[in-house]
C-alpha cells in the first residue's frame, strides 16, 4: 500500500472509515491509520470524526500524465518528450537540471503533487504542499548561449497568462522579471536556471510555481500576499490548468530562438501591472526609485529617473511599489 492509493480513494472530499479504507486496500485498520498520519508531513488537510471516519476537505485532484498529455495540441506535443509526475520530490526544478546536466533532456517535463525544497527566486523558499498547487520545470535546448535567453523569464509570464486566459481568469497581471499577480497578490513565479557553454549549446530549465487550491494552514509559511485559482476559477481542474499552461509554454519554448521575446513584448506590457507607476529597484544594498515605463525588446525594466531613462536587467533586482 502506498499514499497514492489511500488519496486516490479519499480524492472525492466525503467520509471513509477506516475499516472501509483497510478492507479495500488489503490491510489493517492501523496500517491505515499509520498512512494517514503522514498527510501531514505533505501539507494535506485531513479531518477525523468519531463514527464517520475520515475525510480530506474539499477533496484532492491528482495529477494524470495521460489526461494532460491528451489534451495537449499538436505544437505542445512536437516539443514534449517526456511527461513525468512524481509524487514527491526536493525541486521540480533539480530533477530537470539532473536532465539537462548530462547535456540531454530537451523536451523534458517533470510534474510533482509535493516539493521538500521549492525554489523561487533569489534563494527563496517556494511553499510546495501536495496537491495544492501546480509545480512544474522543462528543459529546452538552445544554442546561442545566454544570449539566446535574452528575455525568456518574461515571455514565460506571458505564457502562464494567456493559458489563464483561456480558462476564463480576468484580471491577471504580471510584474518585472518574473511573477504574476491577480489583484496585487502572487498567484505564480518563474525560476530560470541554465546549464552547459554559455556561449554555445546551453540547455535552459524553466520553473514554474502557480497556487491552485492552498489550504490555510499550508499558507502560513508564505511571506508575502498571496493569490491562488480557486479565488478565480473555484471550478478549475489541476489537469486541465496543467494541460493549458504547457500547451502554450511548450510552443513558445520550441520558436524561441526564432522569435526571442520581442514576439510578445506588447502582451507583457499591456500586462504590466506597474506601469506608469512609481516604485522601487532593490539593487544588491542599494536602492533606486523611479516611474515604470516599460521594457525593452531584451526584457530589460526601462525606469524614469528625474529626466532620464535608465535600463535594468534582472539578476539581483528586486522590483516593488513606492510606499
Amino acid at each position: 500500500m502506498n499514499l497514492q492509493a489511500i488519496l486516490t480513494l479519499m480524492a472525492d472530499g466525503e467520509f471513509h472509515s477506516g475499516k472501509v479504507l483497510g478492507e479495500l486496500l488489503g490491510v489493517s485498520r492501523t496500517a491505515v491509520w499509520k498512512h494517514l498520519q503522514k498527510l501531514e508531513a505533505y501539507g494535506i488537510p485531513l479531518e477525523s470524526v468519531k463514527g464517520k471516519g475520515y475525510r480530506l476537505p474539499g477533496g484532492i485532484e491528482l495529477l494524470d500524465p495521460e489526461r494532460i498529455e491528451s489534451g495537449l495540441a499538436g505544437a505542445a506535443k512536437s516539443f514534449l518528450s517526456e511527461l513525468d509526475v512524481r509524487q514527491s520530490v526536493d525541486s521540480t526544478n533539480v530533477q530537470a537540471m539532473a536532465r539537462a546536466g548530462v547535456g540531454g533532456g530537451h523536451g523534458y517535463v517533470c510534474l510533482a503533487e509535493h516539493q521538500t525544497a521549492g525554489r523561487g527566486r533569489r534563494g527563496r523558499t517556494w511553499v510546495s504542499p501536495f496537491g495544492q498547487s501546480l509545480y512544474c520545470s522543462v528543459v529546452a535546448e538552445f544554442d546561442g548561449g545566454a544570449a539566446a535567453l535574452e528575455g525568456l523569464s518574461l515571455a514565460v509570464g506571458v505564457a502562464l497568462v494567456r493559458a489563464l486566459r483561456r480558462l476564463g481568469a480576468e484580471g491577471v497581471g504580471l510584474k518585472w522579471p518574473n511573477d504574476v499577480l491577480w489583484q496585487g497578490r502572487k498567484l505564480a513565479g518563474v525560476l530560470l536556471e541554465m546549464t552547459g557553454d554559455p556561449a554555445g549549446v546551453c540547455q535552459v530549465v524553466v520553473g514554474l510555481g502557480l497556487n491552485v487550491r492552498m489550504a490555510a494552514q499550508s499558507a502560513e509559511g508564505i511571506d508575502q500576499p498571496w493569490a491562488d485559482m480557486s479565488q478565480i476559477l473555484p471550478q478549475l481542474s489541476r489537469n486541465e490548468l496543467a494541460t493549458a499552461v504547457l500547451d502554450e509554454l511548450l510552443p513558445l519554448l520550441a520558436g524561441y530562438h526564432v522569435a526571442g521575446f520581442t514576439a510578445c513584448r506588447d502582451e507583457w506590457e499591456a500586462v504590466h501591472v506597474f506601469a506608469g507607476r512609481e516604485v522601487t529597484l532593490m539593487i544588491g544594498n542599494e536602492v533606486v526609485s523611479g516611474v515604470a515605463l516599460g521594457v525593452t525588446n531584451s526584457g530589460a525594466l526601462r525606469l524614469a529617473i528625474g529626466d532620464t531613462v535608465e535600463e535594468f536587467n534582472g539578476g539581483e533586482v528586486s522590483l516593488r511599489a513606492a510606499d
